[in-house]
């Protein structure tokens, strides 16, 4: 109980927190979640528009085609008893030339490694993007993000490392059909326990 209610409490602390306020483009919003009974954790890269305006992570087109990989309901989803939500940016960072921005780093610098202390039954990761693959898997990861993506075998049993579900990444799935071929059965296997 005693570590569940410290969770609660860096939880609470992390969505106050206002530390980047002048550079974002709206007030923040940090969306995250997680329990310390939580054993498949999912890093993406950070909250869009969608996201900041409900508060509710994944909830937009690339939340629908993560689901519909995972085989997961919402209510499995966001079933946070199985599974914790902590991207590698929790704010919304805003628009950029071809997309939203990166992930501001002061997040994971500030407050990841608490809340992973925070995470005792982690039993896998999925690494969603190159801002959390760079993050976790340092100087393990490929040169390339489909390299990284290609490879996922060797990060398990701790990691799967994916192609983020972006309605953007559809040229990049049409190409690399090995992926949902290959990855996404496996995928399904090893996170039917966390439903």
């Amino acid at each position: 109980m005693y570590y569940q209610n410290t969770l609660e409490n860096l939880l609470a602390e992390v969505r106050r927190c206002t530390h980047c306020r002048e550079e974002l483009p709206f007030e923040p919003n940090p969306v995250l979640r997680a329990s310390i009974s939580s054993r498949l954790l999912i890093v993406g890269q950070a909250p869009g528009i969608r996201v900041h305006e409900t508060g509710i992570p994944w909830n937009d087109p690339s939340g629908d085609r993560l689901r519909t990989w995972m085989q997961f309901s919402k209510e499995e989803f966001y079933n946070e008893e199985n599974i914790a939500i902590i991207p590698m940016g929790y704010c919304y960072p805003g628009k950029g030339k071809s997309g939203d921005l990166p992930p501001r780093k002061e997040c994971a610098e500030l407050w990841l490694s608490r809340l992973l202390e925070h995470l005792p039954n982690i039993e896998l990761t999925l690494l969603i993007g190159q801002y959390a693959q760079q993050h976790y898997l340092g100087r393990r990861k490929k040169k390339t993000l489909t390299e990284t993506v290609r490879n996922w075998q060797e990060y398990l049993p701790d990691y799967i490392p994916m192609i983020h579900p972006s309605p953007r990444n559809t040229f990049w799935l049409r190409n690399n059909p090995w992926f949902e071929q290959d990855l996404i059965p496996v995928l399904r296997k090893l996170i039917y326990m966390y439903k």
